[in-house]
């Protein structure tokens, strides 16, 4: 009995913590350099955060197919404080992954990132839900 009690309220405490991170839910991406945008979903992830691409839509707002639907776009993101976070965001127009940075304000993300030197705004993503 001690043992299910101590589960049940090892688990209500791990659930607390997922909801207090704001970084988690459904996010709309900026456009890209082809007008596409998506939908991505950000979830834990091991000891990290990654945001999984869910849904991909034209530049009219129609969906449409991608390779990419069901990878990665966010991987090995943590939390550094005052709403900003590190880790990597891969492009699917340009086909690189790069070293992110993220700033979480309120309910949009502003995304940036750099490979080899070469520096990419990503735009200002919205959250959904």
């Amino acid at each position: 009995m001690k043992t299910i009690l101590t589960a049940a309220v090892a688990s209500f405490l791990m659930l607390g913590a997922a909801h207090a991170e704001p970084l988690l839910g459904t996010w709309q991406t900026a456009k890209d350099d082809n007008g596409n945008f998506g939908h991505i979903e950000v979830a834990p992830c091991g000891d990290a955060l990654c945001g999984t691409l869910i849904k991909s839509f034209d530049s009219a707002g129609a969906v449409i197919p991608s390779d990419h639907t069901g990878s990665h776009i966010i991987s090995a993101t943590k939390p550094r404080g005052d709403g900003e976070y590190r880790g990597k965001v891969f492009s699917p127009d340009r086909g690189k992954t790069y070293n992110s940075k993220l700033q979480l304000t309120g309910e949009t993300l502003s995304v940036s990132g750099c490979v080899f030197g070469i520096c990419r705004d990503g735009g200002t993503w919205t959250k959904l839900n």
